[in-house]
């Protein structure tokens, strides 16, 4: 068994003692989605814990869909689900279900209960139901169809499944106390009547089970011993067990945390859903969404998402995380892992007068300084270059260490050039500079030791290729979008969050670069081939995140003040 004292929380703890007790003799846990819409970074940190503790203990789990509302679901869905999964590093094996699988299990059970006297059909209107639930400090009232015979509900609920009426005619509730103070016990409802193709059983049912009834059920049918889930179904576990107790069947324990909230960001399906309707972002997959297909083609690593994960830990009571810690971690890992290269998104022409006319020079360049097995690679340089336009100032202010009229900067891997003249086209901007390189002054060459206090990344104009880049942001201005009830979160929606860059100029070993590659552009940030846009004919990057590292200086504050 793995060693858990690198992953002890309240949740070990308790499954240590139900071994420990010999409640359950192994540890199965399942992650159980709704195929509803695209998982996002909340729903990682729930795979990373049902999967995780499964291999901490060497157990296992399950993936179930949890496919009781035909109108919301697509099979679109739970590909994607599957697929996410997978990118992050876990394995269902042959252990993937749906809650539609038990739909027959699930009906017998209810007949069960109807048998028993513990379960009626109400043939109240939905709004009457929701009415007569009462408030958390008054008690609910009973349907007046509560007390309907054993044999009259059978009868009812037999037809409900044979679709002999509308949807809404009729409801199958459970019958618990009216008067709990845990409203989830006022007679829940188990089975609505809804005319609607399944994406899997077709149009075999009419009547499909609610979440608080397939939910328990399903882990028992499939032997889970911990039922994990957010800490919204904390009053919800009293039916969980009522449920379990009263059918006499394997019983499962259900234990809550905290769900996953991201400043800067929205974590409702809904309120995702209602982004990508809506034409504000570019599908489920943009790279501005917090989506796991999104941060994916941004150009997350599965490792930095697990590593946030572990960061972030278990918690009983909610609370928010800076996306700036998300973002920490990403950097973490692609520092280790991202090739260096050199590109140029603001072109300026740099011509050097006196360079050899056609000479090309096969320069080494670093390909990750935190890790030598990268080794190196060959940057041609020759006469004439680009550099950053932000890189050169006419008049630049005190400790402006890059390029300026008459001043001397290093070209990273290549020489020190000093600019002697600015030319300036019709309407005054800069369009060229001539420059002056020292060829005693080529990086690793050993013959000169003059320093110069700035370098600035740079590519050959004649081998450089033109690429798109994208300059993605954060998709929300305000630390919390849904947090003022007068303002649609919409509203918060950053108007900067995405910066389309056409004629970026590229060092050459690019132009291979494929769909999902992630390369630190230096100086500039990290960046990755985004896998929706680029063809063979024109290469698309993404820029996954800047070099700026907000985390670090949060770190280095609360250690000071501390």
């Amino acid at each position: 068994m793995e060693d858990k004292s690198q992953h002890s929380n309240f949740i070990t703890e308790i499954i240590d003692k139900d071994l420990e007790e010999k409640r359950y003799s192994e540890v199965h846990t399942r992650f159980p989605p709704e195929p509803n819409g695209y998982l996002h970074i909340g729903h990682a940190k729930s795979i990373c814990l049902n999967f995780g503790l499964a291999n901490q203990y060497n157990g296992k789990c399950n993936l179930r869909f949890d496919d009781t509302n035909p109108a919301k679901e697509e099979t679109e869905y739970v590909e994607s689900i599957k697929e996410d999964i997978r990118w992050l590093g876990f394995d269902w094996e042959d252990r993937l279900y749906y809650a539609s699988d038990y739909f027959d299990t699930l009906y017998e059970y209810a007949v069960k209960l109807i048998k028993k006297g513990k379960a009626y059909v109400d043939s109240l209107p939905w709004e009457e139901i929701r009415e007569q639930r009462g408030t958390p400090t008054e008690p609910g009232k009973e349907s007046p169809y509560r007390n309907r015979s054993v044999e009259e509900n059978l009868d009812l609920f037999e037809r409900m499944k044979n679709g002999e009426f509308k949807d809404g005619e009729h409801v199958l509730r459970a019958k618990i106390d009216m008067s709990s103070p845990n409203m989830n016990l006022r007679d829940p409802i188990m089975y609505r009547i809804r005319h609607a193709e399944h994406h899997r059983t077709g149009n075999k049912w009419c009547i499909y089970p609610m979440y608080d009834w397939a939910h328990g059920q399903s882990d028992s049918i499939e032997g889970i011993t911990h039922s994990i889930c957010t800490l919204e179904f904390e009053n919800h576990r009293p039916l969980y067990d009522w449920f379990l107790e009263q059918l006499e069947i394997h019983h499962p324990r259900q234990i809550e945390f905290a769900r996953l909230n991201l400043s800067h960001t929205v974590m409702s399906k809904r309120k995702l859903l209602e982004l990508v309707e809506g034409g504000y972002v570019d599908g489920w997959d943009d790279p501005r969404m917090p989506t796991i297909s999104g941060l994916r083609r941004r150009g997350y690593t599965p490792e930095s998402i697990r590593n946030f994960a572990d960061r972030v830990g278990v918690a009983k009571r909610d609370n928010v995380i800076d996306v700036v810690l998300l973002e920490f971690s990403l950097r973490e890992d692609l520092n280790k892992r991202a090739q260096r290269a050199m590109a140029v998104l603001h072109p300026l022409k740099v011509t050097i007068t006196n360079y050899p006319d056609g000479k090309v020079e096969m320069l080494d360049a670093v390909n990750n300084p935190e890790d030598p097995s990268m080794g190196t690679r060959k940057v041609p340089f020759s006469k004439e270059i680009y550099i950053e336009q932000t890189d050169f100032m006419e008049e630049p202010p005190k400790k402006f260490f890059r390029l300026k009229p008459g001043g001397e900067v290093r070209l990273r891997y290549a020489y020190i050039i000093k600019c002697e003249e600015v030319i300036k086209d019709e309407n005054g901007n800069v369009a060229e500079l001539l420059c002056t390189y020292d060829p005693a002054t080529r990086s690793g060459s050993g013959k000169s030791n003059r320093k110069v206090k700035g370098t600035i990344h740079w590519v050959s104009k004649e081998h450089a290729f033109d690429a798109e880049v994208r300059l993605y942001d954060r998709l929300f201005t305000a630390e919390d979008p849904t947090g003022n009830p007068d303002k649609d979160f919409k509203e918060f929606i950053n108007p900067d969050s995405l910066e389309i860059l056409s004629g970026c100029k590229l060092e050459p070993f690019l132009k291979n670069a494929k769909p999902g590659e992630r390369f630190q552009f230096e100086r500039l940030g990290y960046f990755c081939v985004d896998t929706k846009y680029t063809t063979e004919e024109k290469t698309v990057f993404n820029r996954t995140a800047t070099l700026r590292d907000t985390w670090a200086k949060i770190q280095q504050k609360q250690s000071g003040k501390k």
